[in-house]
């Protein structure tokens, strides 16, 4: 398999743990560090080291069951040791109020160690619902 499959895999991995709501595997495609981190598209979810990116996954886990991870538009870059992975996905869930699909923006920093291809960072993102198409940014801005 060449490097690009093997990245590809672990969004395989990704997803099979996920929708599993298997932590431990889930964990296991992070690089076994602290050193790791992941954004959400919760407000609140923005965390560093592993107790912290683990406790999202559980949330997100009491919240909703995962059924599916579409995968959509993609752009791997390889440089040596370090990928950096964009893409487009839609995931699929069923919560209290029913089927809902999520479409998301991930990108995804990861590093080659003896073991292979490890996520160091996660950073997921939804698209602004209130920009127009060729505009650069959304039509209200909320005040902080």
């Amino acid at each position: 398999m060449t490097d690009h499959d093997l990245v590809l895999a672990t969004l395989e991995a990704y997803a099979e743990a996920y929708c599993g709501k298997n932590v431990d595997r889930l964990m296991a495609v992070f690089l076994d560090s602290e050193a790791i981190s992941l954004i959400g598209t919760g407000a609140d979810e923005l965390c560093s080291g592993r107790t912290a990116v683990a406790a999202v996954f559980e949330r997100n886990f009491r919240d909703a069951t995962a059924t599916q991870f579409e995968w959509g538009w993609r752009s791997i870059a390889i440089h040596g040791g370090s990928a950096t992975f964009a893409m487009a996905l839609k995931i699929h869930l069923e919560n209290h109020e029913g089927a809902v699909v999520v479409p998301v923006r991930w990108t995804i920093s990861l590093v080659m160690t003896p073991t292979g291809w490890k996520w160091v960072h996660r950073h997921a993102s939804i698209a602004a619902s209130r920009q127009a198409e060729g505009s650069a940014y959304p039509t209200a801005v909320v005040q902080q």
